[in-house]
């Protein structure tokens, strides 16, 4: 066995059965991480600071917040659409870090890494409520990272494109002209696998990345330079 990088930490999961939650879990269990897979709906009222306050000591927060992007014109685009986007990935991302960030604090020691999009760096057209969501993941962490450096507490986010799942890409369409289409937009030629991303994440909540204060860090496989 590998050098176990979690071992005695305890990780708070959000959303832990869907996109990067079970090749996360998998990986941070590899490395003796303690999972607190949480499954609730963070959109409702005081989810999130229940999600916390039931994990109880929490080590490392792993925000994986996520929904489809859909596709529409900004024209086309409804209200409910549109609230949707901030309230699966922004409204729950700050209650998250309100909720775990002071015992971090009080500890002096802590990580927070955000599953977020390179769409938020990189805005598609057609998706301008999800990237927009997402641009605003990215402020949120580059703003707080900062607060939270002072306690060395590290908050980043990982601007990720093209990671295997079943949502964003079914297992229908991978190798028809529509996915070969995509992957031409991408330097590498393929999709990440989760494993990888999680690997990435992995790096980001160990004690190899304690420089890191409050940044979107591409994940792309080329799509963002």
């Amino acid at each position: 066995m590998s050098e176990q990088k979690l071992a005695g930490k305890r990780v708070l999961l959000t959303q832990a059965d869907d996109y990067m939650g079970p090749a996360t879990s998998a990986l941070f269990q590899e490395h003796g991480a303690t999972i607190i897979a949480d499954h609730r709906d963070l959109t409702k009222a005081g989810a999130a600071a229940a999600a916390v306050a039931e994990a109880g000591h929490v080590d490392i927060l792993v925000a994986n917040l996520a929904t489809p992007a859909g596709k529409a014109a900004a024209v086309d685009i409804g209200d409910d659409d549109w609230h949707r986007m901030f309230d699966v990935m922004v409204h729950p991302l700050h209650a998250l870090c309100r909720a775990a960030l002071p015992q971090m604090y009080e500890r002096g020691t802590g990580k927070v890494v955000v599953y977020g999009s390179a769409t938020g760096l990189k805005p598609v057209r057609t998706a301008t409520a999800y990237s927009a969501a997402r641009a605003a993941q990215v402020g949120y962490v580059k703003a707080v990272g900062q607060e939270a450096a002072r306690h060395n507490v590290q908050v980043n986010l990982i601007a990720q494109n093209f990671v295997e799942n079943p949502v964003y890409y079914p297992p229908e369409l991978i190798g028809t002209e529509q996915y070969q289409k995509m992957m031409k937009q991408v330097p590498l030629g393929r999709l990440a696998t989760g494993r990888e991303d999680a690997l990435f994440a992995l790096f980001l909540v160990s004690g190899d990345s304690d420089f890191f204060v409050g940044q979107a860090i591409p994940f792309a496989g080329g799509w963002l330079q």
